[in-house]
């Protein structure tokens, strides 16, 4: 999924904050129709992007809906400009909205012809998808009614480029679920902001390039977001200074990390390493393991110790819990200290299995004054929501919100397009990664980088947010390098991370720098 950059908004809305922005800009004084302004930014798009090179026959599609009647104005434009447009209308006319009887209508004045159905032995260029828009979204994960999946697989079968209008039909735009099948778009033209369907969930798989038009509405004075996108420009927002020359270890924090029990000594190692190569000036392993090393050859910075000794340091700034931390009471014997400690903590992996399987120490979290980072995957969001990974994926955007307001605390939801979510409601979803991060140990990593984030004097929300970014970019980088996601290992992140940091720093903030 790639954003184009012709609107750089950041704001995300669901889709009743949709509506209530189409109600509120439908009584500005002398308003033009929303939808005539839709269809014809779609309509240049499609001129611009995909009938190029001598492609001159589009195929539409009109819905029963309002995206249907996006497309009729779609398909006026297409033809008003000599292409050959071929409309496909699958409602009812009588059920149409005004607005989109009024569109039909001018189709129909413009000697457009209206199909039922996309006619035999024909051919075309390339596909306008207008079934379905942002009201397709069943939390409770019904599919479409059979003809519109039997419609939207021919259509994928069809192997052309398809522009969808808003968000491609089948797919949810709360949600990013799909709905028994999805339209697999090469283009989405989405109106008046972002949804959250676009970006994450399986909508980066489906959505293809987005870009985003407002419709001349300034849609923020209209309703205030209380979700964003979170790019590359935002993240710059959010860097450490570049260092002065005059400093020491002591300036950049230090980290305690309790995890390591027997056979699973590695994931703390990832941490720790990852702490300390995103910038960390000490980082402190407690392990659980009682026949661990006392020093990592390949990694001698790191300082091994026994768990009870990281409680008498006073010189720590934030801790991690959780790398391979196992689920025996050894290990939430020391969740429960950290929890009791005033430390910022990050609470990964087991730490958050043990949270969830013990109301004491779910108690302990809640309760807490000092700053907690929660970073689950679905599998453990669902287990510290008492429910199934279903019910979690489904609405990715209300369980990490749930998640944040039941444990007072920031949180990640992992996954295709992650969120990140305040105890205050705020979300944030991510734009990086691949799936080359579908690999063990990837989730010790990106813990290491929150802390070492922390450490540094960035706020917990802030740590989070640009710690997923980087995170995720950083396997953007080595997919790259790789020719593909196969085979990327978590050990190989931190010193991708490390080179994007150092180039952001000292790039956004070149005059700081010199």
């Amino acid at each position: 999924m790639n954003l184009s950059k012709h609107n750089n908004s950041s704001a995300v809305y669901l889709a009743a904050e949709i509506r209530e922005i189409e109600q509120l800009a439908a009584a500005l004084p002398g308003w033009p129709q929303l939808m005539e302004k839709a269809g014809l930014a779609a309509a240049e798009i499609a001129r611009e992007k995909l009938l190029t090179a001598g492609k001159t026959r589009a195929l539409v599609l009109a819905g029963p809906g309002n995206n249907g009647g996006d497309a009729f104005v779609v398909a006026r434009h297409l033809h008003g400009w000599w292409y050959k447009v071929t409309l496909v209308f699958t409602g009812e006319r009588k059920n149409l909205s005004d607005d989109a009887k009024q569109a039909l209508n001018a189709w129909l004045a413009a000697s457009g012809e209206v199909l039922s159905e996309i006619p035999e032995n024909e051919t075309w260029d390339v596909v306008i998808d207008g079934l379905f828009g942002i009201g397709l979204d069943h939390r409770d994960g019904r599919n479409l009614a059979a003809e519109y999946l039997d419609l939207i697989e021919a259509v994928n079968r069809m192997n052309l480029p398809v522009l969808s209008l808003d968000i491609p039909s089948g797919l949810g735009s709360d949600t990013g679920t799909v709905h028994g099948a999805a339209i697999r778009a090469a283009i989405t033209v989405t109106f008046i902001s972002l949804k959250a369907g676009l970006l994450t969930g399986h909508g980066p798989e489906y959505c293809g390039e987005i870009f985003v038009r407002d419709l001349d509405l300034d849609v923020s004075s209209l309703k205030e977001p209380g979700s964003w996108m979170i790019d590359q420009a935002n993240a710059q927002q959010l860097l450490p200074l570049p260092r002065p020359s005059n400093s020491h270890k002591g300036m950049f924090g230090s980290i305690g990390i309790i995890g390591g029990s027997a056979g699973m000594v590695g994931a703390v190692l990832l941490a720790g390493i990852s702490a300390l190569k995103l910038g960390a000036g000490r980082v402190y392993l407690g392990l659980i393991a009682g026949d661990a090393l006392g020093v990592d050859p390949a990694q001698p910075e790191l300082m091994l110790r026994l768990p009870h000794d990281l409680f008498k340091l006073d010189n720590l700034n934030c801790m991690i819990v959780g790398p391979g931390l196992g689920m025996e009471p050894d290990a939430s014997f020391w969740l429960s200290c950290a929890l009791e400690s005033d430390l910022p903590l990050v609470l990964d992996a087991d730490a958050l299995n043990i949270i969830a399987s013990d109301t004491g120490i779910a108690t302990l979290l809640k309760e807490r004054k000092a700053a907690s980072i929660l970073t689950p995957h679905p599998a453990e969001a669902a287990r510290l929501l008492n429910t199934d990974i279903s019910a979690v994926q489904n609405d990715r955007m209300t369980a990490v919100a749930n998640l944040a307001t039941r444990f007072n605390c920031c949180a990640v939801l992992k996954g295709a397009g992650s969120i990140c979510a305040e105890p205050g409601g705020k979300r944030h979803i991510n734009t990086t990664g691949n799936p080359g991060l579908s690999s063990a140990g990837t989730g010790d990593v990106l813990s290491g980088i929150a802390g070492a984030f922390l450490a540094q004097g960035l706020s917990p929300e802030n740590s989070l947010l640009l710690s997923v970014y980087l995170h995720g970019a950083a396997a953007d980088v080595l997919q790259k390098q790789h020719g593909g996601p196969v085979g990327m290992i978590a050990s190989e992140i931190p010193n991708a991370a490390r080179s994007l940091l150092n180039r952001w720093i000292y790039s956004y903030r070149p005059a700081l720098y010199r």
